[in-house]
């Protein structure tokens, strides 16, 4: 994603084909692994609460893509050096997205630290704005705090126009909270 070409030359492709493109091997299986497990989780949801399915989970991915790097293209349209690529931003999304069904359901960090999704959650949201902030690490924070955000909106809207009694259920979970998650 170089915001500078997609303003000067009009390179709009830009928006979904960085999320195609990865720094290295270990970004790339980052990426797929994390998509892979929450992906597969996400799209079952979306089909078993007739939440539109592999089309809904399609379109959110992709509307991410586009989504998570408007605010990196509105901040550095005008810098002609910089550049962003990967896929964290949807994948960030479809994470969030699958959290908003099973908010106190255990992750592993580094496959040894268990917490729930929720805190999760806010410890994802608060790194990636103190990291968006510092900007030294060249990795584009702002995609994936507004991918993950986005994530969140879109389940929240799908629910809200397909199936609007999925948020007793949620709402009910949330009164049920578990540091360390439920398995």
């Amino acid at each position: 994603m170089k915001p500078y070409d997609v303003l000067k030359q009009q390179q709009y492709y830009r928006f979904i084909s960085s999320g195609f493109m990865h720094a290295n091997l270990p970004h790339l299986f980052f990426n797929m692994f994390t998509l892979y497990f929450f992906g597969n989780n996400l799209e079952l949801i979306l089909k078993y609460y007739n939440l539109g399915g592999s089309t809904a989970y399609l379109a959110l991915y992709f509307c991410a893509l586009i989504a998570s790097d408007i605010p990196s293209f509105l901040k550095y349209r005008n810098s002609p050096h910089y550049a962003s690529l990967g896929a964290s931003g949807a994948v960030s999304a479809i994470v969030f997205a699958t959290i908003v069904f099973n908010p106190w359901s255990s992750i592993y960090l580094y496959d040894a630290i268990k917490i729930s999704a929720m805190l999760y959650a806010v410890l994802f949201v608060v790194y990636s704005v103190y990291m968006g902030k510092r900007g030294q690490d060249n990795i584009n924070h702002d995609a994936h705090l507004w991918g993950a955000l986005f994530g969140l909106g879109f389940v929240l809207i799908l629910i809200l126009i397909l199936e609007p009694i999925l948020f007793q259920n949620i709402l009910e979970s949330l009164k049920h909270p578990s540091l360390f998650g439920r398995d």
